[in-house]
């Protein structure tokens, strides 16, 4: 079944906890110190003035009952009004302050995500599912963006109003009250605790199914032309439909759960409430407090509870937050398999003579792709690979260009090791066009381009004359600044590789590697960027996948593989005389060419 691994295939870790995060975020946090100093200062103004306000109001209340006292309560009231402003003026401040630490942390993680990505191996990108990532990567930058606001503008404020209340109501009032509010916070901390660990299973199934969703949208988006050729427009929108489906019940159970969370900790601050209010009407009546402590306690519990109450919510919506992290985390642990080892040098390729000395590769010890393979390009010589799909043509390729490593044997290089080289100065030195080119959604010279970054716009012009390219561009409304499309899909197949082997020119690399890439040219273009190519390779090493063998008699050795092995080498005229493989391969398609009407 299509898209049958998920986004699962990266495990998400399941113990990350916020001290996983906090040392991950620590070195950008650092950055802006002076910032997050700042910001702690206006926590500490904010919450000594958010206690004392409550006891201004008792005040202020206690002051009307002295009739001849007008100025005191009018001026107490102007104080309580510049102190409730202070602190949404304070509160605002260190959100400025911190919005700048919060943006470089989402923005860092991000590039750092991505570049991670790019170091990855093939192997982990042929089993990844974009919408997936795309997902993780978004819930991650938002995840980070609520983990270090609540942290520093809400979890932190709550805790010290937290002890500053505890310290207040126990020094001014009875011990009851203390113990009433402890007691309540203890239960509350419990509930939130237990329910939300228990809740976090929703949560991931959630996102789980939300990955998956945005997943086969994308895959079926990026597919388009596959679905209209088999008219499955019905059948993917119910294989949306059902992963939409997944994801509904899922978030439903979430809801569901959230309601319970809710419920029970309005139970417990209700509880805790009506207690400190019954035990200061008792007071008073007792005359152990007045009116206005009643106001205060009264208003402390606001003060109080509006807090907690925002800190279960906050803690709920961490979890969650952490959960979002889980997949980022585990994308930026992923190791990659092909790395470089820790004394590796620059590769020095002046003649590119290359050698593979009894190479060995599987993916599965029980099922070899290549068994002891052996065959050299010297410099300068065009040497191309041929034989049966699957029999090893493309891997060796992708060994020479270490997109894997070979499980035994040498890959040798002007006598020096690929794996003892870094792969940055390996790959500088290949230039690779592939049986399938992919487009970036830009310009055709950009595209062009990309092959050199640096390239001025002379040499891009020449690489594209070179590949037979100049001509189409020209005919076209915007010429080269015409957008090829996502994924190139407004070219075609030819257009596409004559992009691609433009960029190969426009490199200039030592070595050449062509995977089948005149396969979906015609005739005649297939003649002209062979031509071209031809003029190319010349002083270069190349090693040509070939389809058309009628594209590689001309070829200084011909190495034929079946099952990974190398069975046969030599010229074209060689092994035609040996009256072997290759001399039936070429008979069945000069055979083909001739039923077809195609005579070469």
């Amino acid at each position: 079944m299509r898209g049958s691994k998920s986004t699962e295939e990266v495990k998400p870790v399941n113990t990350l906890m916020i001290k996983h995060v906090i040392l991950m975020l620590w070195p950008y946090i650092w950055q802006f110190k002076w910032r997050v100093i700042f910001a702690l200062v206006t926590l500490f103004l904010a919450a000594k003035i958010n206690v004392t306000l409550p006891f201004l109001l008792g005040g202020i209340v206690d002051h009307f009952e002295q009739v001849n006292v007008v100025v005191l309560p009018v001026a107490a009231l102007v104080l309580y009004g510049l102190f409730r402003f202070s602190l949404t003026f304070l509160a605002e401040f260190r959100d400025v302050l911190f919005a700048r630490v919060t943006e470089r942390l989402i923005s860092k993680m991000n590039l750092k995500l991505f570049a991670h990505l790019h170091q990855l191996d093939l192997s982990f990108h042929l089993s990844r599912q974009t919408g997936g990532i795309s997902k993780d990567m978004e819930r991650g930058a938002q995840g980070i963006s609520f983990i270090m606001r609540a942290l520093l503008l809400n979890i932190a404020p709550t805790i010290l109003t937290l002890i500053l209340t505890m310290e207040v109501v126990t020094r001014l009032y009875s011990v009851w009250f203390g113990s009433i509010i402890l007691s309540s916070i203890i239960a509350y901390v419990l509930f939130t605790v237990v329910v939300t660990a228990w809740r976090t299973k929703f949560i991931r199934q959630t996102n789980l199914e939300d990955s998956k969703a945005n997943t086969r949208a994308v895959d079926s988006l990026l597919n388009y032309e596959t679905v209209k050729y088999f008219s499955n427009e019905q059948a993917e929108s119910n294989r949306f439909s059902d992963s939409l489906q997944k994801w509904e019940n899922a978030r439903l159970k979430n809801r569901l759960s959230l309601a319970f969370l809710n419920s029970g900790q309005g139970l417990i601050i209700t509880l805790s409430w009506v207690g400190t209010l019954v035990l200061s009407c008792f007071e008073v009546i007792s005359g152990n407090m007045s009116q206005g402590d009643l106001v205060a306690v009264n208003a402390l519990m606001m003060t109080l509870f509006g807090p907690l109450n925002m800190l279960g919510f906050i803690y709920r919506e961490i979890k969650r937050a952490m959960t979002d992290l889980e997949h980022m985390h585990g994308l930026l642990n992923t190791k990659s398999q092909v790395n470089d080892v820790s004394n590796a040098k620059t590769l020095i390729c002046e003649n590119a003579n290359i050698e593979f000395k009894n190479v060995d590769f599987h993916y599965d010890a029980k099922r070899k792709i290549l068994n002891e393979v052996s065959f050299k390009i010297d410099a300068g010589q065009k040497v191309a690979l041929v034989g049966a799909s699957g029999s090893g043509k493309s891997t060796i390729a992708k060994l020479l260009f270490r997109f894997y490593e070979n499980t035994s044997g040498q890959i040798i290089i002007d006598s020096q090791n690929i794996h003892q080289v870094t792969q940055a100065s390996l790959r500088k030195n290949i230039g690779v066009v592939p049986q399938d080119t992919v487009l970036f959604n830009d310009t055709i010279f950009a595209n062009v381009q990309y092959g050199n970054l640096e390239a001025t716009e002379q040499d891009v012009w020449r690489a594209i004359k070179d590949a037979n390219l100049y001509d189409f561009i020209q005919a076209l409304p915007e010429k080269e600044l015409t957008m090829v499309g996502e994924r190139g899909l407004k070219l075609s197949g030819g257009e596409k590789q004559r992009v691609s082997i433009a960029r190969v020119f426009l490199k200039d690399p030592k070595i050449l590697i062509f995977d089948e890439a005149t396969s979906s040219l015609d005739t005649l273009s297939e003649q002209k960027i062979m031509a071209s190519f031809n003029a190319l390779s010349e002083q270069k090493s190349t090693l040509v996948i070939a389809h058309r063998l009628s594209t590689i008699v001309d070829a200084d050795k011909i190495v034929v593989l079946d099952a990974g092995q190398v069975i046969e080498q030599g010229t074209h005229e060689a092994l035609l005389l040996n009256a072997s493989m290759y001399a039936k391969l070429w008979d069945r398609q000069r055979s083909e060419q001739i039923e077809s009407g195609l005579k070469e």
